[in-house]
């Protein structure tokens, strides 16, 4: 008879604090979405935002013609992981996207077609495929197609983490479209070599903050990387895009390009912070969690936060993969932590393969 008196007693308590919004600490659960592998094709991502594109011109469109890619997991959230945003963004010729600022910041990389300009703060950028284009937060910044055929490229976001935050603020230009005040592509100039860092080597803070970075500096640095053997066993050769925030691009994401050299298998290992991958040219297969990715050109995938992972490169021609991730929001807060994978030769025992068409969202 005590004993269910007591436990009457313990439920009254429960609901009083719950009608008081308190709880028990010892009553907690962890409640967090699972951010899972998840691979999206580019036949199919291309091929819906060319679609949307024929039905909805661009002043029918509030503020851009993109479509974002979210995690099963995150589907409420418009994020590929916890802390990142990705979407495909295409823009026809003639078309302009309106001027606006927002508190979390942005990177563009190219991924087909010619004649697109950026315009941020005031001075207009020409962008070719394969070039990284940032947009640092709180910067006034425009798209603009002058060319004759559709420009697409990658947009990634550290919305998640802001939204998180409670400190998202976004504002439209007041002239609807930027002027073009200063020199044009002047934050190109100088020394790239001081823009691409070894991702093997320790960042520098020295960097300078450019807006662009052209994959006619990228990939000749890649050869020369690898001539060097200054590879990663994890990575391959890879590099960073690299900023004055410890090195980093922005404040609170990180941008590397890898090449995957003919047959090489990297060795797996997992980390903290979460990445998004674009397959910019080639392809292969990367192995998370036991589960095989197959990619090719224009494929994306994420590899979510402690998911042990290695790349592949199946091909007799060279793989790149460009990729955004959430390092310096890791560092910033000491999270970052990282482990190889010992066993096994540093490989893993692949037990399932990925087929979007069956994936669960």
């Amino acid at each position: 008879m005590e004993d269910k008196d007591a436990a009457v007693e313990l439920e009254a308590v429960y609901t009083e604090m719950l009608q008081n919004n308190l709880e028990g600490l010892w009553r907690m659960t962890r409640d967090v979405p699972e951010v899972k592998p998840y691979l999206w094709r580019w036949d199919v991502m291309s091929r819906l935002v060319n679609q949307a594109g024929s039905f909805l011109p661009m002043e029918e469109l509030a503020e851009r013609r993109a479509v974002f890619l979210f995690n099963p997991a995150l589907k409420h959230m418009a994020g590929a992981t916890q802390t990142l945003y990705a979407a495909i963004q295409m823009i026809q010729p003639g078309e302009v996207a309106r001027a606006h600022r927002h508190t979390p910041s942005a990177l563009r990389f190219i991924i087909e077609g010619e004649g697109a300009m950026m315009n941020v703060e005031n001075e207009v950028v020409p962008v070719h495929e394969g070039d990284l284009v940032l947009t640092p937060n709180w910067l006034w910044h425009e798209h603009r197609n002058e060319g004759v055929e559709n420009v697409t490229w990658l947009d990634g976001l550290d919305s998640p983490f802001v939204f998180g935050l409670n400190a998202a603020v976004y504002e439209m230009h007041p002239d609807v479209y930027l002027r073009e005040t200063k020199s044009r592509d002047i934050t190109s100039a100088g020394n790239a070599e001081s823009l691409l860092r070894p991702v093997a080597l320790e960042p520098e803070a020295t960097a300078p903050q450019h807006l662009v970075y052209r994959w006619t500096d990228v990939e000749p640095a890649l050869a020369r990387l690898a001539a060097m053997e200054t590879t990663s066993p994890h990575d391959g050769v890879a590099i960073e895009y690299a900023g004055p925030n410890n090195g980093h691009a922005l404040r609170t994401m990180g941008c590397w390009m890898q090449m995957l050299r003919p047959a090489e298998h990297t060795e797996a290992h997992r980390h903290t912070h979460s990445s998004v991958y674009h397959v910019y040219r080639g392809s292969g297969h990367t192995v998370i969690d036991g589960q095989r990715f197959d990619w090719k050109q224009g494929d994306c995938f994420v590899v979510p936060s402690w998911a042990w992972h290695e790349h592949v490169n199946d091909s007799d021609a060279h793989a790149y993969l460009f990729s955004m991730n959430d390092i310096p929001i890791m560092e910033a807060f000491d999270l970052q932590r990282e482990e190889a994978l010992t066993a096994s030769g540093g490989h893993q025992e692949v037990t399932s393969t990925f087929d979007p068409a069956k994936a669960a969202s």
